[in-house]
């Protein structure tokens, strides 16, 4: 059974939640989601908008931001993406945040007596590559060896995300992993890109990846916070995995732009990281999330929600 707001909010105390990376595109979206089912959200971030001014790899800092604050539950939502990254080097930040602040920020959610933790993860975690027909399920090996050491680099850094979130065995550690987002503020950069005629695809040839609109992972993230079991990961995506090309050709047509240019996969190879994005085949099952966490896509395609975010934008 799903939920709605309403009845996980009579069904739930209030919690007061300290949510890291609140200024990012998840983070707004899971601010609302979270306020609106009735729990207070404090953010956490380097920008002033936030509640509390904090960097997660200064962890002296951190710990006296949120000195003489209590949480019931942390959430890391902290990337240090501000656009879709290109090269690999384009993640050795988050990487850094998800070792070294997440490591940071378990020992702030400790220091304000929270009895829950919640984690950002990623689909990618089980591994880049093709991964064939086969539907991963949360049981399947998480955080494999990378076949090279840039890849060792990220999958590591999802890996130790995992573990030190599980590890806090004073806390419910709980981590979700997304698939790629899209929708409002995550598919503007493509929008602006493909105005420009600046996006050449590739074509997929039956390469597919999971997909999440971005207010499907906040409504998650709720579901989480209010429900998640402690230790378990969940695979957050919607109903159908789609090509990254065939991703950009919808983003085109459903907001009428130019349809991209399709070029041959080895063209976009100095664009390192997204040239291994777009060579992966990664197919999710979600069923624990629909099972444990009351929680189902309500855009269970792309171009579901891609006709949502017009819709709100005004632009039917």
């Amino acid at each position: 059974m799903v939920m709605t707001t309403n009845q996980s909010h009579h069904s739930h105390q209030s919690q007061s939640i300290l949510l890291a990376g609140a200024g990012g595109v998840l983070g707004r979206h899971t601010t609302r989601a979270l306020t609106e089912a009735g729990h207070k959200v404090t953010g956490l971030g380097r920008g002033r908008r936030n509640d509390l001014q904090a960097d997660l790899m200064n962890r002296d800092a951190l710990l006296r931001a949120v000195e003489g604050h209590h949480f019931d539950t942390v959430i890391h939502a902290a990337t240090a993406l501000s656009k879709p990254p290109m090269r690999h080097r384009d993640m050795h930040a988050t990487n850094a945040l998800r070792v070294d602040g997440t490591a940071h920020l378990i020992e702030a959610a400790r220091a304000t007596g929270a009895r829950r933790f919640v984690a950002e993860s990623m689909v990618f975690g089980y591994g880049y590559g093709d991964h064939g027909d086969h539907v991963i399920t949360e049981d399947d090996l998480f955080g494999p060896r990378g076949r090279s050491p840039e890849l060792e680099g990220h999958i590591a850094a999802m890996r130790v995300k995992e573990r030190l979130t599980f590890g806090a065995t004073d806390m419910a550690g709980i981590a979700l992993r997304f698939g790629l987002f899209y929708g409002p503020g995550g598919t503007d950069g493509l929008l602006s890109m493909l105005r420009k005629r600046q996006l050449p695809v590739p074509a997929d040839h039956g390469r597919v990846l999971p997909w999440i609109e971005l207010t499907d992972a906040a409504r998650a993230v709720v579901a989480a916070v209010e429900r998640g079991h402690p230790g378990r990961a969940y695979n957050i995506a919607d109903r159908t995995p789609m090509g990254f090309g065939a991703h950009v050709r919808c983003v085109a047509e459903e907001f009428g732009l130019p349809r991209p240019m399709t070029v041959p996969l080895w063209l976009m190879r100095p664009m390192s990281y997204a040239h291994t994005v777009m060579s992966t085949t990664l197919r999710v099952s979600i069923a624990r999330a629909e099972r444990e966490l009351g929680w189902s896509p309500a855009h269970p395609t792309v171009r579901d929600g891609l006709a949502a975010m017009r819709a709100a934008e005004g632009l039917t």
